[in-house]
């Protein structure tokens, strides 16, 4: 058994509530790669804001029932608290109508967080978060202020229309780790008029910002983990889908959790595989993790 210290990695941006067919659950991509981490061995820390009411104050219970650390997020009195409606299509895939104006538009800048950067491991953010000015500042200041050597990665999550070629460009310039999924890796050739095949968009992408890994999801389809000469592929777990609600997010935590850790990268996809798979098998992004699919990131 590893005894060393756990990692700290923090996930900055939104949390939220998303109001789903089957009722209400936690969400927001950097809360649920918080929380999936957490699961997995990480000490982590969730930077965000709630509003000054009731929703606000049922997230804070549910983060201190997970022991997740919120001592960094905020209760913001003029704004309330972040919420998203979720439909599902008939094979489970969400369509999200995210709601304007909410806490985590505003998250400020406090004192706690130079800090915290200077303590992170790995600190992972989207493109969402960037809709605000407020909190795109925050985020990108936060990402300044890590150590050279932390993970900084873009769990790209493009959303409606919340994102523009100028935000996608501005964040993977701070990025060494850059995950996406099949679909965004489209839009994303078409931000930057890239053309030609899977591996020659990757390829491209290395060699125009500091990326050391492309970490590219294909739904059922599995994975591609894509660095510079080094790449490694999984075929994936098929499973029966309830939705696939937070999948990514638990797939970033892994591999963050596999890199930390220093695994190798076959591996590190198998077992991000597995995880996504489990969470799509459940319903909502917070599903408790069997200690059976945990154990091998806590060895």
């Amino acid at each position: 058994m590893n005894m060393a210290a756990p990692s700290v990695v923090v996930g900055i941006g939104e949390i939220l509530w998303d109001f789903l067919p089957s009722g209400k659950q936690m969400g927001g991509a950097p809360a649920n790669f918080a929380y999936q981490a957490r699961a997995l061995g990480a000490e982590s820390v969730i930077v965000s804001a709630v509003g000054d009411d009731e929703p606000g104050r049922e997230i804070l219970d549910v983060l201190d029932g997970q022991n997740l650390d919120r001592r960094h997020v905020s209760v913001l009195a003029s704004v309330p608290t972040g919420s998203v409606t979720v439909r599902l299509d008939a094979q489970g895939t969400p369509e999200y109508d995210i709601h304007k104006n909410t806490a985590w538009d505003f998250l400020p800048w406090t004192s706690g967080m130079p800090e915290l950067a200077a303590r992170a491991d790995a600190v992972c953010f989207g493109t969402l978060a960037q809709r605000s000015e407020v909190t795109g500042t925050t985020i990108r200041a936060f990402l300044d202020a890590v150590r050279p050597d932390a993970l900084r990665v873009l769990d790209l999550n493009l959303r409606q229309s919340y994102y523009s070629r100028e935000i996608v460009r501005g964040l993977l310039r701070q990025s060494n780790v850059l995950k996406l999924n099949d679909e965004e890796l489209r839009s994303v050739a078409g931000l930057f008029s890239m053309s030609g095949s899977e591996t020659g968009i990757l390829e491209r992408l290395l060699g125009e910002y500091p990326l050391e890994l492309i970490a590219l999801t294909k739904g059922k389809s599995g994975s591609r983990l894509f660095g510079r000469n080094r790449e490694s592929e999984h075929p994936g777990y098929p499973v029966e889908t309830a939705d696939s609600v937070g999948a990514g997010d638990a797939f970033t935590a892994a591999l963050v959790v596999g890199l930390l850790k220093k695994k190798e990268w076959p591996d590190i996809g198998e077992q991000a595989n597995r995880i996504a798979s489990f969470v799509c098998s459940q319903r909502g992004a917070w599903p408790r993790i069997p200690a059976d699919l945990a154990a091998w990131f806590q060895e």
